[in-house]
């Protein structure tokens, strides 16, 4: 299949599936479609609602017949991870610093976006494939742990990591994984970057602990690090590649991971309206240079085809789209302290969302939607 003679209009439902949350709805798709004739493999269960995944590569069916993913109903679930930049360092584990969940609920005319806290203690279960033999600890060891490769100990596996970490987050929230995405945060910084920058309401002042203002990495130093800091004062800012993801990570602030998983959620919005007022459809030379920009910083991991639940979803409205903040709280004090939980609120909010009542819910609980 070859990009550049794609229509505008079908490239853009091509582009429908990756770069964290709902730009994995609308905008990097395409960065893999190349790779649906080789190298793309089905790693997951069926989608809801939808006959066995068919094997990469199947042919697209003809313009008479019907369009990739009409078969999908729903209802389906899309986890995207965001991956520590040091997978970079030849060796490096990869952990998922940002685990967002996607639930469509049959119909696909609603979506629902929530982060769990990379903290969180959860039950990782055993894991031979990694040799690991399971354990209650943090949620963003799930990957690290299942991306060890038996016998090559310098070589994890990033996609084998994702497998672990399905299951961590299908058991604690009781959803069925459908499809994912995992993207290194270089992969963020070229995606805003293509984008133009983004445009988004800081809602705190927010002080960077990893960059100096020119943009460049502050100096190591005992118990942290020395030299300037990158400030991000309250109100609108239009935030390039490297101000976005350093904004998007800083969790020593006011309201700690719970404000950067916010932080996350509301960049996110921001890159999908960037992407839906520019009118990408339109724009082939814009879509490409999106495309050329993710390059192998994209990791799709799905049972059907990224091209099927492009189409699924390219009907999805933007004003359908909520963001929902999970309260927690730490699990033990001081030298006790063993990571996150939700509280009772958020814990039901997932018990509600499996049973089609997400909505009255969050009516009665208004403070969970994120705004901004």
């Amino acid at each position: 299949m070859v990009l550049g003679s794609m229509a505008p209009r079908r490239r853009w439902l091509l582009l429908g599936l990756a770069a964290l949350a709902v730009v994995a709805l609308i905008a990097a798709g395409t960065v893999v479609i190349s790779r649906l004739t080789g190298n793309d493999k089905p790693g997951g269960p069926p989608v809801a609602g939808s006959p066995t995944p068919s094997p990469v590569g199947t042919p697209t069916p003809s313009p008479s017949g019907p369009p990739p993913g009409a078969d999908i109903t729903g209802p389906l679930n899309l986890l995207l991870v965001g991956v520590d930049t040091r997978v970079s360092v030849p060796g490096w584990e990869p952990h998922s610093d940002a685990v967002l969940v996607l639930h469509v609920p049959k119909g696909l005319d609603r979506a629902y976006l929530f982060s769990l806290p990379r903290d969180l203690v959860v039950d990782i279960p055993a894991f031979p494939k990694a040799g690991y033999k399971g354990g209650k600890t943090k949620l963003t060891h799930a990957m690290s742990f299942g991306s060890r490769v038996p016998g090559k100990p310098k070589q994890p596996s990033t996609a084998q990591g994702y497998e672990l970490l399905r299951s961590t987050v299908s058991g604690y929230t009781g959803l069925r994984i459908d499809a994912g995405a995992v993207l290194t945060f270089n992969g963020f910084d070229r995606l805003v970057n293509a984008l133009g920058g983004v445009d988004i309401y800081v809602d705190q002042r927010v002080e960077s602990l990893h960059r100096r203002p020119d943009g460049k990495y502050r100096e190591s130093a005992p118990g942290g690090y020395t030299g300037p800091q990158q400030v991000y004062e309250k109100g609108e800012q239009h935030l390039n590649g490297w101000q976005a993801l350093d904004y998007s990570r800083q969790r020593y602030i006011t309201g700690g991971d719970y404000a950067r998983q916010r932080h996350q959620q509301q960049l996110i919005r921001a890159m999908t309206r960037k992407i839906l007022d520019e009118g990408l459809a339109k724009q082939p030379e814009r879509v490409d240079q999106v495309v050329s920009a993710l390059g192998d910083t994209l990791v799709y991991v799905g049972g059907r085809r990224i091209v099927d639940i492009a189409y699924a979803l390219s009907g999805l409205p933007e004003n359908r789209f909520t963001l929902v903040g999970l309260p927690g709280s730490g699990v033990g004090k001081g030298s006790a302290y063993r990571g996150e939980q939700l509280t009772a609120e958020g814990r039901k909010f997932l018990t509600e969302l499996r049973a089609g009542r997400a909505d009255a819910y969050l009516a009665a609980h208004p403070k969970l939607v994120v705004k901004n």
